[in-house]
This record gives C-alpha cells, sequence and structure tokens, in this order.
C-alpha cells in the first residue's frame, strides 16, 4: 500500500505471550478497545470489529493476513464508511523480547496526509497504552 505510514510503540511490562493473548483473545481486545472482534485468526479470514466510538456504533470489516504467534500479526483494516480499497489500510503489530518485557511496535499505512498519519498514531497511541494498562494489571 502507499501513502504515509503512522507508527505508534509501547513497552509493557510482561512477556510475550501474555501481550500476544492481549492482541488476539477477545475478551481482552474488548476491555482495552472496546470493541467485539470476531474472526478465526487464519490468514486470508476476515475479521469484523464492532463497537462504539466516541458514542456512535460502529463495524468494521478487515482480513486476517498473517499470524506469527508471539512475534507478528498483520491485519487489513477498513472502516465502516470507506469503500472497498482506497481506504483500507495494512496494521502491522511486531512483538520483541526485551529483558522479560515485551516491545509493540504498530505501524498503519496508507494514510493521506501527515496530519491523517498524525491523527492515525495518536489514536493507535492511545490503544497501545489500554493494553499496556490491561496486561500489567491483569
Amino acid at each position: 500500500m502507499a501513502g504515509l505510514l503512522a507508527r505508534s510503540e509501547v513497552e509493557v511490562d510482561a512477556p510475550l505471550d501474555r501481550v500476544w493473548a492481549a492482541l488476539t483473545e477477545p475478551d481482552q481486545i474488548q476491555q482495552y478497545m472496546g470493541a467485539t472482534v470476531e474472526t478465526d485468526w487464519q490468514p486470508g479470514s476476515p475479521i469484523t470489529w464492532t463497537g462504539e466510538w466516541e458514542g456512535k456504533s460502529f463495524r468494521d470489516e478487515g482480513e486476517v493476513v498473517e499470524v506469527l504467534p508471539n512475534e507478528r500479526l498483520v491485519l487489513r483494516h477498513r472502516s465502516g464508511t470507506a469503500a472497498e480499497g482506497s481506504d483500507s489500510h495494512t496494521i502491522t503489530y511486531l512483538l520483541t523480547d526485551h529483558d522479560g518485557h515485551t516491545d509493540v511496535a504498530l505501524t498503519q499505512d496508507n494514510n493521506r496526509t501527515q496530519d491523517e498519519a498524525d491523527h492515525s498514531a495518536k489514536n493507535w497511541s492511545m490503544m497501545l497504552q489500554g493494553l499496556k494498562k490491561s496486561v500489567e494489571s491483569g
């Protein structure tokens, strides 16, 4: 995909497997993202996120692209209001062990402007901080 890249990262005081579980188990995703996720986590399978954001219901769709447990998760995401194709984003999570902590780096491609990339990075940063809080308190 073309476009500008949004980036966000966080260090979580927990091992890789606990962070991976938070990224892939629907009950845990619900805790920090506020969305219900449905998928079987198999490459090529559909994925949906439903919930409420800023007082409005949403349903986003996408596809699971790559799953390397405890290492890498790649998803294609399309907002419920986006047309097929051009407004889809590839979201990549990279997990790295760092002395018993887990570094999580997230990128989202296909941002049309720097403002859009900055806005996406800010939103992902909030989500990753929620993931960190959820994992470290659990």
